[in-house]
Parts: C-alpha cells; structure tokens; sequence
C-alpha cells in the first residue's frame, strides 16, 4: 500500500461480505417458498425474507463503495484520508443501522415500502454514516490532486446521498408516492451508481493495464455523460401506469434505448483498453472479474431491461417474474460483480499476500455466473409464461403459479450453486494463501 489510511477498506470489505452472505441466505430460503409454500410461514413470512434479501443487498453494496473509495482516493489524491476516525465511525454506525433493520424486519417493523421499509430512526442512522463519509472523502479530496476518477467517484456519492433524501417523503396519495419513490430506486442503480461503478471501474483498468490516464478518462467522460443524461430521464419508463401525464411514455421508450449506450461503452471500453495495453497483469481473477462486470451489466440491465420498457409490452408485463429477472442480473453484472472485481484486486493489496487464491477465486467466478444466468433464465421463461397465461389469457394468479413450479425449482438449484461459488470466493479472498509466492512475480499494484 502507498497510504496508510488505505487500510481502512479492509474492515468495510470484510463487513460488506458478511452481509453478502446473509443477502443470499435470504435469497435462498425467500426462492425456497415458492416450491415450499408453508416454510418457515410462522417464523419468518416471505415478505420478512425479501426484504432482508434486498436490503441486505444494498447496505453490501454501499459498503463495497465506501471500502473502494477509501482505497482508491488516497491513490488519486496522493494524501491520507482526512479523519481515519470518522471512517471507523461511519463503519461502526452503519453497521448497527444495518442489523437493527434486520432485527427490526424480523419484529414485524417495518414502513412497508419496497426497499426503503427501513424504519424512521435506522433511515436517520444511514443519512448520518452517509455524511460523515461524504465530508471525510470530500475533504480528501479537495485537498490532494483532483483527478476526473475522484471527482466522477464523488459526483455519484454526493448523488446517491442526495436521492436517498427523497426516502423521508411518503405522501399518503399512491401515485405522488410511487412519483418521488423511484427518484430513489430508479435514480440510484440506473443513475448515480452508473457513475460509482464507471469511476471504480476506470481505477481498476489504470491500474491493471497501465494505458495512459488521458485515454481511459476521455472514454468516461462519454460513459458518465449518457449515464447522466439517460439514467434521470430513463425514469419515465417506471411512469407508465401510476397515473402520470401520457408524455411519459414517449420520454419513457426514448431515454430506455440511451440507457443501454453506456453499458455497450463500458464493454467497448474494457475491451479496448486491455486489447491496447497488452499487459499481462499477474492478477488475472481481478482482470477477469473487471471484464466479466460491464458484459453482464449489458445484458441484465441493459438488454433485459429495455425489453419490456415498451409501453406497449410493459403493459403486459410489468410485475411478472420478467421484472425479478432483469433485477436479479442488472444488480449481479453491475454492482456485485464490480464490488467483486475490487475485492479481488485490493484486498491481497491489503493483506499483503499476493498472489493469493487465484484459482479458487476464478473457480468462484465461473460458478456465480453460471448460477445468476441459471437464475436469470428460470425467471425470464417463468415471466414469459406468466405473462401468457395471466395476462393475456386471464387465467388465476394461483393457477398460473402452479404452471411456473419447475422454472422456481430451477431458480432454487441455481441460488445454492450460487452461494456455493460465493463461499468459495470469501475463502480466496479471506483465506489462507495456499499458492506458492514467487519472489518477483507480482509487481507492485501501481507498476
């Protein structure tokens, strides 16, 4: 490590894989009801489940960008973070507002809005750890070097900070709440963490293919432009059906096809720059996972989430297990997998045992994708038919779900490969070093 206060990653990486494995031990028993319909009925109903399952989610993710900036900013700042203290109190309350909520959920407390049912003191809680950390890398880097990565990173943090406001207000008119609530939900993925995951992903490629600073920033320039453009006005296509002026759907089929632009760049981009580079970078799992994040990150949220953006389509479909499969691989190929790649880079960094378990981790890799796509296709036929069956022919909501038992089993066969590859990628990063360090091998992170 160049800084010292790098170091400071490690016990938010470290959290952030604890609540990976909660999110998808969540995940798996949620998936386990709609074959089991009674299990664990008495101790923890489905919608407890779910909401562990996605708001474990999130808070993993938000740590994994918290880690990652305090990794990276001191590198494109060239100093220390400000306040190494307030980055341990930040961890410390945003960890205690993570499990509260969790306690709280399995108490049958919630607010009861999807994805924001955090009660009113835990949202309070996280606005607080979101501050500090706001002001403590602000600080950073108004006082280092100012580099278009720290600022694009910043731009994105300020943004999912601000958005998250809009959590507070919950007018008791549906329709103005549905309005203001996806200036949360949508703003956040489809939006400011585009420019989160495009300013980590750019640090990743200096660093691993060593192509000139200049190139790989005008490239983000172009990425963080559309992402802003299309991500803020791409909303509209959640505008279709709540009962919003009609215009919605012109700017909602519009600004769906410029969502899918920056994703086909990243990939252009990656692509190109590791072409550019030839470098062999020595950590081919991290390489492998910054390559493998913008391709799925195209098809789960852009291909699978422009085809059913049609108003003409979305009428059909909106709702149907299509929406949880373009969920389930938009937020796997882009921020998971992002948050992985930077785990695998930065964590043997951090403990100093390069080249660790590389085999293991692309072992891991290969099983998670296998089992997201798995996943992702169980739900995409399951929606399809649903659609058919529901929707176009009106059958029953439960005589549909009757119809879509094995895409369900499916979808359960594949969450237990997935968790199987997610154990073994903890134990390579987490783990002891079982590959024979070659003096030399590994050069430096910023050669």
């Amino acid at each position: 490590m160049k800084y010292q206060t790098q170091a400071l990653a490690y016990p938010y990486f470290v959290a952030a894989l604890a609540l990976f494995l909660v999110q998808i031990l969540a995940g798996i028993m949620a998936g386990s009801i709609y074959v089991f319909p009674n299990f664990l009925s008495e101790i923890s109903p489905f919608h407890i489940l779910r909401m562990i399952h996605t708001n474990a989610l999130l808070i993993w993710l938000l740590l994994g960008y918290f880690g990652a900036s305090y990794f990276l900013i001191p590198e494109e700042s060239e100093r220390e973070i400000h306040s190494p203290r307030l980055a341990w109190l930040q961890l410390g309350v945003f960890v205690f507002a993570a499990l509260a909520a969790v306690a709280s959920y399995l108490s049958g407390v919630h607010e009861g809005r999807e994805f924001l049912e955090q009660p009113l003191w835990i949202k309070i809680l996280i606005v607080i750890a979101f501050l500090i950390f706001i002001y403590n890398v602000t600080m950073t880097v108004l006082q280092g070097r100012k580099t278009v990565v720290s600022i694009v990173l910043l731009l994105g943090l300020w943004g999912a900070a601000i958005f998250f406001m809009f959590a507070f207000y919950n007018p008791d008119n549906l329709s103005v709440d549905k309005l203001y609530w996806w200036w949360v939900v949508h703003v956040w993925v489809e939006g400011v963490w585009e420019l989160i995951m495009s300013a980590m992903l750019a640090f990743l490629l200096i660093k691993m293919t060593g192509v000139d600073r200049e190139i790989i920033e005008k490239w983000l320039y172009i990425i963080v432009g559309f992402s802003l453009f299309s991500g803020l006005l791409g909303t509209g296509h959640h505008y279709y059906w709540i009962g919003a002026p009609e215009y919605w759907h012109w700017i909602g089929i519009v600004f769906s096809f410029l969502e899918v632009v920056p994703f086909f760049a990243m990939i252009v981009w990656s692509f190109y720059l590791v072409r550019k580079s030839g470098r062999n970078h020595p950590n081919k799992a991290a390489l492998l996972w910054s390559l493998g994040c913008p391709i799925m990150a195209f098809i789960g949220a852009g291909l699978l989430g422009l085809m059913h953006s049609f108003p003409s389509i979305n009428f059909y479909t909106h709702g149907t297990q299509l929406t949880a499969a373009h969920g389930h691989l938009a937020f796997y190929g882009a921020y998971v997998m992002l948050n992985l790649a930077f785990f695998t880079y930065a964590m043997p960094i951090l403990r100093n045992s390069q080249p660790f378990n590389q085999n293991l981790n692309i072992l891991s890799f290969w099983l998670m994708n296998t089992a997201m796509v798995g996943i992702t296709f169980a739900l995409l036929f399951a929606g399809i038919l649903q659609t058919d069956l529901q929707r176009v022919m009106n059958l029953g909501y439960m005589q549909v779900q009757s119809q879509l038992e094995l895409f369900y089993w499916l979808r359960l066969g594949s969450g237990v490969l997935f968790i199987v590859g997610a154990l073994i990628f903890i134990y390579s990063v987490l783990g002891p070093n079982r590959e024979a360090f070659v003096a030399g091998k590994f050069q430096h992170h910023n050669a």
